[in-house]
């Protein structure tokens, strides 16, 4: 039986990734100022061609990305990361004009892009949104707040989803977004500089450009909207379905770059007479850390490769590559603390790094605990579809 593995193109191309990523995108990103935007980090990004790449990928390619950029500089994975998440429903459901006015910027690393989903009452059930959109005139004045937003408030553009019916009901709390709530949802796109529109940065754990949304009476028109009105979470959901299998990627990533520091100082430092790689319960606390990460890395390219593909379960797919991979990335960054001792809590060390960076995917883009909904529910349907059949032909008869 052939073994799975990515063809010599693919692999050269994620060395060169990682090698561009260490050599050119980590000075930089270490001289950002922590929790900021960091705008010559994400300009460099576009003079080296990555954004334009990011926007012409498949799942899969988006994949190898955000993994290679992660083994070497998870600020510029990020930046990178947020520039697609942000603009994306522009490429998804944008007109002429705002494609024309806003992605060459985006391409170019100048214009920085948002995606403004989450509310303090809507993270991982989006489908209970309250932000507003009130009619006015031949528009609307948004109302509300946004919150747990990266790139804010900082981002030059926001795409903003409020709900412009009111009478679609709320969420049925599946978790998913994909109740009663997820009706009367439009997408906006909004400047950073339209009147009655504030933010404020939020401090986190490990440093990002994440911040709060504040909606006085915001002004939009027909012009901003971006797909049909009413109908804006379909173009939430689409980003998210591309772009849910790539975080688990960035897990992997992480989860390599732990493992080969791991791997590396065992070999090296010395203890009860020898290396700690004789040592047997290191060797196979080794083992287990490369399995999980191999596996984590196997279903995300499945995923990404379903995802391309068209195929019918992209769902199911989806959710267990960001379950597996990302809750695969802690374990093997806290087995890796534990294999270096205390020099890995140092500030500044690069596993003192990962550990602060490896928390957050566990619960953005839907937390650990939807995604195990999301599988179960695809896992059930089918049977319960079948059921509901049985009972109607036993009605029928």
């Amino acid at each position: 039986m052939p073994v799975f593995s990515l063809d010599p193109v693919q692999t050269d191309w994620c060395a060169r990734l990682r090698a561009l990523a260490v050599e050119r995108l980590r000075p930089i990103a270490e001289k950002g100022e922590p929790g900021a935007v960091n705008r010559p980090l994400i300009a460099a990004l576009g003079e080296l061609g990555l954004l334009e790449r990011l926007f012409g990928s498949g799942a899969l390619e988006l994949c190898l990305l955000r993994e290679s950029l992660a083994q070497g500089c998870t600020e510029a994975e990020t930046a990178l990361a947020l520039q697609g998440l942000g603009a994306y429903p522009l490429v998804l459901a944008g007109t002429g004009g705002q494609r024309a006015r806003w992605l060459p910027e985006v391409r170019a690393g100048r214009a920085v892009a948002a995606f403004a989903l989450s509310e303090p009452g809507a993270g991982s059930d989006a489908g209970a949104l309250a932000l507003r959109a009130v009619p006015d005139g031949e528009g609307w004045l948004l109302t509300g707040e946004k919150r747990w937003i990266s790139n804010a408030p900082e981002a030059d553009f926001y795409t903003v989803f409020a709900r412009t019916d009111t009478g679609a009901g709320t969420s049925t709390g599946s978790g998913t977004g994909a109740g009663t709530g997820a009706r009367g949802v439009t997408a906006f796109l909004v400047p950073a500089d339209r009147p009655g529109l504030t933010g404020t940065p939020i401090e986190m754990l490990s440093p990002h450009p994440i911040g709060a949304l504040a909606f006085d009476a915001v002004p939009v028109t027909g012009d901003d909207v971006l797909g049909e009105v009413d109908h804006g979470f379909r173009v939430a959901m689409s980003t998210l379905n591309l772009f849910r299998p790539s975080v688990g990627a960035f897990a992997v990533g992480m989860a390599q770059a732990a493992l080969d520091a791991a791997l590396e100082h065992t070999a090296e430092r010395r203890a009860f007479g020898g290396p700690l790689s004789r040592l047997q319960s290191v060797a196979h606390q080794i083992a287990e850390m490369a399995t999980r990460t191999e596996a984590a890395r196997l279903l995300v390219y499945a995923a990404a490769t379903a995802y391309d593909t068209g195929a019918p379960d992209v769902p199911r797919r989806s959710a267990m590559a960001k379950l597996f991979a990302t809750e695969t990335a802690q374990y093997v960054v806290d087995a890796a603390v534990q294999l270096h001792g205390a020099r890995a809590l140092q500030r500044g060390h690069p596993l003192e790094h990962l550990y602060r960076e490896v928390r957050a995917p566990r619960i953005y883009e839907g937390a650990t605990e939807v995604q195990r909904t999301i599988i179960a529910r695809e896992l059930y349907g089918p049977l319960r579809g079948e059921r509901g059949r049985e009972h109607e032909r036993g009605r029928d008869r």
